[in-house]
């Protein structure tokens, strides 16, 4: 039975993965040597892994892959994703080379603004806030000229406070909204403590202030960034006749047409849309996580914009004008190229050289191009040959090794299942036929 345990954190890691072995894995003898096997031999090297959060144990190893041939506005990239999935490198990859001679991808951002809050506690009067807010915004936005000196030379910053009043959705409850220029950093911790300076110069100030009478002030309740940044906007676009658009015995105008169909079901099936955007979050995840960005904060504010007209929907769009079809993305990325990992972690600093060194703009439009492309190759499958066909072809690496396959075994099987359908049970089947000859 396992006990609780005191002072975990200060112990060292041998000593962590013993207190683990003793308390939960006793019964495996190997888990110690598969805990130390990922340890990196550059001890310089694990001790940054091991600084990156608290109570480490080991590495967990994801694969680091490229996609290469992607033109976005009249440049070729080649992009970096990290991800554990079959067949969305490969997507990404295939999408990316179908549009290459068709003008690739255009990319814009729309905005950049990001946002936080001081959440307010208020049971008086409207007005004498609203007199009082109006009175000390100068010195709130002072509050932080410490904190944003170094922003501000940059040209970034906190831009405006607003006061807003919620008590119709939750009684007593009132906000400071605040809108941020963060600039290349994605700017987490600057705008905390922007929104906790900004609340407890609030608090001081109420405090002695004579709107609020009988002891009925305003009470902070919690500052905190959003992670919804519908005003943080990129867009990523492809175009091109439909006569170019053919798939096989498929004519342009006829997949075109079923495509543009595809994206409207997801517009208005929740149950299509949520997988549809999952497909999206593929590409947009890989290329966050190889460029170390927050992918948690990301899919958080995407899936919240998705829902922006009150029920949830396909982030991508088509349609089809003049013979013409178009095909785009529209989405919130609040992403940075400096600070946190991005300056750490040695791959992350690898995976901006490989992407020329972008800024943040340039990285919006990367990581929103690289959901645009999965999203076109997975609607481009389940339209035409159907998704299983080249999603399990990726798998079958996977299932070959779970069976202990040798490479010769693996070079049979790759072959024999160039032209069949391959499924779980048909590749046991036809490896048990290879030992058993």
């Amino acid at each position: 039975m396992p006990k609780p345990v005191s002072g975990f954190s200060k112990k060292n890691k041998e000593e962590k993965i013993d207190w683990l072995l003793s308390n939960y894995l006793s019964h495996l003898p190997e888990a110690k040597n598969t805990l130390k096997k990922y340890w990196n031999a550059d001890s310089e090297l694990q001790k940054l892994h091991d600084d990156f959060i608290e109570n480490t144990l080991s590495n967990y190893y994801l694969p680091f892959s490229i996609a290469p041939n992607f033109l976005i506005n009249n440049t070729l990239y080649a992009i970096p994703m990290v991800i554990e999935e079959s067949s969305v490198v490969a997507a990404a990859s295939n999408a990316a080379k179908f549009w290459l001679d068709k003008g690739g991808f255009s990319a814009e951002v729309i905005s950049t603004q990001k946002n936080g809050q001081i959440h307010i506690n208020y049971y008086g009067d409207t007005k004498s806030l609203k007199n009082f807010f109006n009175e000390i915004k100068p010195l709130l936005i002072h509050a932080v000229d410490n904190i944003a000196e170094n922003m501000k030379k940059r040209g970034g910053g906190l831009l405006d406070i607003e006061l807003l009043d919620a008590s119709q959705t939750l009684e007593g409850y009132y906000q400071l909204h605040c809108t941020f220029e963060t600039l290349d950093a994605m700017g987490a911790n600057f705008i905390n403590s922007c929104l906790e300076t900004i609340a407890k110069t609030f608090e001081t100030e109420a405090r002695k202030h004579s709107e609020f009478k009988y002891e009925v002030y305003p009470e902070v309740v919690m500052s905190i960034l959003s992670n919804y940044v519908p005003e943080c906007l990129v867009r990523a676009k492809v175009s091109c006749p439909v006569t170019q658009l053919s798939q096989g015995k498929i004519d342009g105008k006829t997949f075109a047409e079923k495509f543009v169909r595809a994206v409207n079901i997801a517009k208005s099936e929740t149950r299509r849309a949520v997988t549809h955007n999952k497909g999206i979050m593929n590409g947009i995840d890989a290329v966050i996580l190889a460029t170390g960005n927050d992918f948690r904060a990301v899919e958080a504010g995407v899936h919240a914009y998705a829902a922006k007209n009150g029920y949830y929907s396909s982030l991508t769009h088509a349609t089809i004008e003049d013979e013409t079809f178009n095909f785009w993305i529209e989405i919130p990325l609040a992403l940075g190229t400096v600070g946190g990992l991005t300056s750490l972690h040695p791959l992350v600093k690898l995976a901006f050289e490989i992407l020329q060194k972008p800024n943040a703009k340039q990285l919006m439009q990367l990581v929103a191009v690289a959901g645009l492309a999965q999203n076109f190759a997975a609607i481009r499958s389940l339209v035409t040959t159907g998704i299983q066909k080249g999603h399990m072809k990726m798998h079958l690496m996977n299932i070959l090794n779970q069976l202990g396959a040798t490479e010769e075994e693996k070079r049979k099987t790759v072959q024999h299942f160039k032209d069949t359908t391959v499924s779980h049970t048909a590749v046991v089947n036809y490896l048990e036929n290879i030992r058993n000859s």
